[in-house]
């Protein structure tokens, strides 16, 4: 191949944006202490840090605007029983046992009574949830993805967001991984194949101009 990457994915058409529907939502993918916590296996760093920061901008706007709110939390029976392979390939899951402090929802997020939490035991939130179900009672046709990690189970949760049929936008400054390069490899790979890329601001400000629609009866496709 003596095309560049992007000369490459071009002629594929890669990265085609996609039409943004008007009943979003916004999924917070596993916002656990485990990745915050610098003694815990799974920590994170600095670029979960700036994620989660950018994720509790995105909440309160999207409560205050009437937005599904949607998170997820990874939680097994003490000892993993219930994660299966999974479980039994990453022994650092183990920050998920149910009792432990860094299985809990990591500030400055914290829930509502308007949140939908989901709890699961693989990558996708859509694997053995109602995830789904849930998300069509609601109407929801764009889905604003948020969470740690990257590579992990946002990408997971990406892929299955568009098989299942949702417009799908990750949210990149309020998703992160513990490095810089698996965090940007994966973003380039979704926007080339599974969605958009949106910044926090942008995000904020989709979710204001959607609000503002449906509540005059306006259309933005």
């Amino acid at each position: 191949m003596t095309d560049t990457l992007d000369e490459n994915y071009a002629k594929a058409g890669y990265h085609t944006a996609q039409s943004r529907g008007a009943r979003p939502a916004v999924l917070f993918v596993d916002f656990a202490q485990a990745y915050f916590d610098p003694e815990a296996s799974l920590y994170g760093g600095e670029g979960c840090r700036i994620a989660i920061e950018n994720a509790a901008r995105i909440a309160p706007v999207a409560r205050a605007l009437g937005v599904p709110t949607l998170f997820t939390e990874v939680k097994y029976q003490p000892g993993g029983a219930d994660g299966g392979a999974f479980y039994a390939k990453v022994p650092a899951l183990s920050c998920f046992d149910a009792g432990r402090e860094t299985q809990k929802l990591a500030p400055p997020l914290s829930y509502t009574d308007q949140d939908i939490v989901f709890i699961k035991q693989y990558p996708s939130a859509f694997f053995g949830t109602t995830l789904a179900a849930t998300l069509q009672w609601l109407k929801v046709d764009t889905l604003l993805l948020t969470g740690v990690t990257t590579s992990g189970c946002v990408r997971a949760t990406c892929i299955d967001a568009i098989s299942h049929g949702f417009v799908t936008l990750v949210v990149e400054d309020a998703v992160g991984d513990r490095a810089e390069g698996p965090h940007r490899a994966n973003l380039y790979d979704m926007s080339a194949k599974y969605a958009d890329l949106i910044t926090t601001d942008a995000a904020i400000a989709y979710l204001e101009e959607i609000a503002g629609g449906n509540r005059t009866g306006g259309d933005h496709a």
